[in-house]
């Protein structure tokens, strides 16, 4: 339990000291990167040292995928391509910060998963919404 806590509370001082604060929206995008996050920390099972090496480099991972998305709008193909190479740029680095090619590569799976279970809650909301107004 102590453990846990002093995981939660370092990857709180990580995002809170190396990131600008992200733009709340009127759908809670803050909340969503604090799930984001804590699912992230407990499939990787991040140790604490971990935890502190691994957040930075992770969202300076999430930035340059932003910015490939954002420079290559309009050629779907060049945007793949850019996004391809941010992904192998960084598996690099998140091998070094994890110790293996499985947990190195399980980041990119997890996030994946992530992704679909969030459209899960957010299309069962919508469903459930649906049957409110009927």
């Amino acid at each position: 339990m102590k453990k846990t806590l002093l995981i939660f509370f370092l990857i709180g001082c990580i995002v809170a000291f190396s990131q600008q604060p992200p733009a709340q929206n009127k759908n809670g995008g803050a909340g969503l990167q604090g799930l984001k996050i804590a699912y992230i920390t407990k499939q990787l099972d991040l140790t604490t040292n971990e935890a502190q090496m691994f957040w930075p480099v992770y969202f300076n991972y999430i930035n340059e995928l932003k910015q490939a998305r954002q420079n290559n709008k309009t050629n779907e193909i060049a945007s793949d391509e850019a996004i391809l190479n941010v992904k192998k740029k960084y598996f690099t680095e998140f091998k070094k910060v994890l110790g293996s090619d499985v947990r190195a590569n399980k980041v990119y799976t997890i996030e994946r998963d992530f992704t679909n279970e969030v459209k899960k809650e957010l299309e069962k909301r919508q469903q459930e919404r649906k049957q409110m107004h009927k």
